[in-house]
């Protein structure tokens, strides 16, 4: 089940997040981003996303998928939904900085159609570069299996 994220979710989010990165946002940062009317995020068990919309591009701004979850569908699931939202919203193309070194996630998102579009030199610190993907939206086969509330208030 997957539903959007809400301001009471930031403890939940903030330690699942510090769970999956070495640099992890704080609850506070967490909840500033919640509170922008451009980003919108969404929570499954074990696993949350957090997108943000300008005109008519998006951005995917954290993805994060607990231990336990990874490689059972739900950070495929979390991206189409927020894919789905964002183009129900207006936007036409989705952006996101992955680390060069982290193949799952490459893997995840190569499937979903995004391709490389740029490169960040030591994005996460030194050697550790981020690749700038991109795809067009909607994503191929990019169903929602649950019935969000129009996000164009939202966003």
């Amino acid at each position: 089940m997957i539903r959007r994220a809400t301001p009471e979710d930031v403890p939940i989010l903030a330690a699942l997040h510090a769970a999956c990165f070495t640099r992890a946002w704080s609850a506070a940062e967490l909840l500033t981003f919640l509170r922008d009317p451009a980003v919108v995020g969404f929570v499954a068990p074990q696993g949350f996303v957090l997108v943000r919309r300008a005109a008519d591009e998006a951005e995917i701004l954290t993805l994060c998928v607990g231990n336990s979850a990874r490689e059972s569908g739900v950070g495929t699931a979390l991206v189409r939904q927020a894919a789905a939202a964002l183009h129900s919203s207006g936007a036409a193309s989705l952006f996101l900085e992955v680390s060069a070194t982290n193949a799952a996630a490459r893997g995840l998102y190569a499937k979903l159609g995004f391709e490389v579009a740029g490169s960040r030199k030591a994005y996460y610190g030194p050697g550790d570069d981020a690749l700038i993907l991109k795809t067009g939206l909607p994503l191929g086969n990019a169903t929602s299996s649950i019935n969000i509330v129009s996000l164009k208030q939202g966003m």
